[in-house]
């Protein structure tokens, strides 16, 4: 679910800036998402996916063009500046959320765990808002933010094994 992000404060790659010809380090904008590291290989690749759909919706020119094989088949659009996938503790990875969420110029998906300890949406709808914010654990978080500050707020965290 998106958090705080505005349409005044839209984060995203303006069309002079998207260059799909220079290396992903070049890009003004990083993509990170960091993935509790307890959470089992299938919810952990869910809580990933989830936080990616609505930040690939939301960040406006973060993919590129689709891709045509030599046969003529087109292949959807990636992240043209490229999506790094990190791993944390839970204390870790909520700091790193309310932390991305209180840095302006930056877009924030999350995931509460919730929305993997329901199968009806109204319902894990009505489990967060029945939460207070700073009791809310979460499975994942997705941050696309300027590079230098997206590297601040996530140090050295590991790759996802």
């Amino acid at each position: 679910m998106p958090a705080d992000t505005t349409e005044a404060e839209a984060v995203g790659f303006a069309p002079d800036e998207i260059d799909q010809n220079a290396p992903t380090r070049a890009a003004r904008l990083k993509w990170v998402v960091v993935v509790d590291e307890s959470l089992p290989g299938g919810r952990a690749v869910n809580a990933a996916v989830c936080v990616a759909a609505a930040t690939s919706d939301a960040v406006g020119g973060l993919l590129g063009a689709a891709a045509v094989d030599a046969d003529g088949s087109a292949h959807p659009g990636l992240p043209w500046a490229g999506c790094t996938v990190l791993a944390a503790d839970a204390a870790t990875l909520r700091a790193v959320r309310d932390k991305a969420v209180a840095s302006p110029g930056t877009y924030v998906a999350d995931m509460p765990a919730a929305a993997q300890h329901t199968r009806v949406y109204a319902e894990y709808l009505q489990a967060v808002g029945a939460a207070a914010g700073g009791t809310l654990d979460y499975c994942a978080v997705s941050v696309v933010g300027p590079r230098n500050r997206v590297d601040r707020l996530v140090k050295r965290l590991p790759l996802l094994p």
